[in-house]
């Protein structure tokens, strides 16, 4: 066999220089989140079908989209084949088929050992990046620290690595270091201008900022030209929609869903995208200026309800009890929790006891009981960074907490809030809920 390496200087095992051109053309494509990472994966097995790298990569890719039983096919393949690899292949391999075989904390754990040995091993610590990463669906309080604190050594062995860069940024963006992050994002996209990771970081950090208008100009401009089958394709119109909702242009907003989000969503998207983008986005709309009576909600459960027939993951679970309570489907949102009582009760959901509250909490809104809601969901609102998302995703839930305060006629605890978030940032709708609140607190006074 030639000896090969990959972008990295890394060496893989392969029997031919077009089998390891096709792996190192997807690996980029799946590190820019852009579409053919897959087909290229194909191609790269077309050459040489005994690439066990190459299947490791398709079967984590099969996994992100949902194809469960493809996934675990091409990581078995990979493990089969992995013994003419080098050892730092049959560890990569490892890493991976842990996290595909359902155990993320042993993932996890090998990842960082491997690192250590071979921290320009881009595909690996991919696994472990990002809010859907093995640290962001790990459950803990800590993980965005934790995010960073993995990153930060391994700056030096990346350089201006525009992968890298990304990442490095999002962490940032998330522990409210929105101006560090734009700087390396900037610096990612000069390299790479049709890096979704890099678009979709600039999405956040000027939703952070908020930046609403050149939101929807940097995303009208960026989008077109993205591939439809892209992994951010849906995603990245969600932020748009979010940019026009906090602008107050609802019926864009809308329209977005329409056209885009709307289950099932766009090609090849991955049922768990679609379900938050799609709950998250109408949930919010109905809270505010937008009858939710008039939103595609029984459409939406029954999706949620094909897609996740029984929790399990904790992101599609409380975005499921959206869709339900959205619904005014009791009866499922009722068992639903059930089982999540279940589950916690057996150890089994890494984001511990506070999934409970939450969901009640959201049934409880949902019902028009807003006292309750608010009981529920108050107490755990700086626990709920353990379900997984980002600080743009998971504000559905806050400003859930938000519209509850208002409804129960405690405004000052809503105006505190509002407050907090506006000293953060300027914010449209934030603002838009600020007057409301004091025009109705005024209101209670006169009467």
């Amino acid at each position: 066999m030639p000896a090969l390496n990959d972008r990295y200087g890394l060496p893989i095992t392969a029997s031919s220089t077009a089998a390891a051109d096709h792996y190192i053309k997807a690996v980029d494509f799946a590190l820019a989140s852009d579409a053919p990472a897959e087909a290229t994966f194909d191609l790269a097995l077309e050459a040489d079908a005994g690439f066990a790298m190459a299947h490791a990569a398709k079967a984590r890719l099969a996994q992100f989209r949902g194809a469960f039983t493809e996934a675990r096919s091409g990581i078995a393949k990979a493990r089969e084949l992995a013994a003419r690899a080098t050892h730092r292949e049959r560890q990569h391999i490892e890493i991976i088929a842990a996290a595909v075989e359902g155990d993320p904390a042993r993932s996890l754990e090998l990842l960082h050992e491997h690192l250590r040995d071979f921290p320009r091993d881009a595909f690996v610590l991919s696994q472990a990046c990002g809010v859907y990463g093995l640290i962001g669906f790990s459950g803990r309080t800590g993980r965005n620290e934790e995010q960073l604190a993995l990153l930060e050594p391994l700056a030096p062995a990346y350089g201006e690595d525009w992968w890298f860069l990304s990442m490095h940024a999002f962490a940032l963006n998330e522990l409210w270091r929105h101006e560090e992050a734009r700087e390396l994002t900037v610096r990612s996209l000069k390299q790479n201008e049709r890096n979704g990771h890099a678009s979709h970081i600039m999405a956040h950090v000027q939703y952070e900022t908020g930046e609403v208008e050149a939101g929807v100009r940097f995303l009208d401009s960026w989008i077109p030209g993205y591939n439809p089958g892209a992994q951010l394709f849906g995603h990245l119109h969600w932020h748009l929609a979010l940019f026009e909702l906090t602008a107050g242009n609802y019926e864009r907003a809308l329209e977005l869903y329409r056209t885009v989000l709307r289950p099932p969503g766009p090609p090849q998207a991955a049922a768990l995208g679609v379900l938050a983008d799609a709950a998250a986005l109408l949930w919010r709309a109905g809270m505010t200026e937008v009858d939710p009576a008039t939103l595609p909600w029984p459409e939406l459960a029954e999706f949620a309800a094909k897609s996740f027939p029984r929790p399990g993951v904790t992101w599609a679970d409380m975005h499921c009890a959206l869709a339900y309570a959205g619904a005014n489907d009791g009866v499922r949102l009722g068992q639903h929790i059930d089982v999540l009582r279940e589950r916690v009760s057996e150890g089994k959901v890494p984001a511990g006891a506070m999934v409970i509250p939450l969901a009640e909490g959201i049934a409880a809104y949902g019902a028009g009981d807003y006292e309750t809601a608010v009981r529920l969901l108050a107490p755990i609102r700086d626990e709920v960074i353990r379900i997984g998302g980002s600080h743009a995703q998971r504000d559905v839930f806050e400003e859930t907490l938000l519209e509850s305060y208002l409804r129960a006629g405690r405004f000052e605890q809503a105006e505190a809030l509002l407050r907090e978030r506006l000293d953060r940032r300027p914010n449209p709708r934030d603002e838009r809920w600020l007057a409301r609140a004091h025009a109705q607190r005024q209101a209670m006074t006169a009467s």
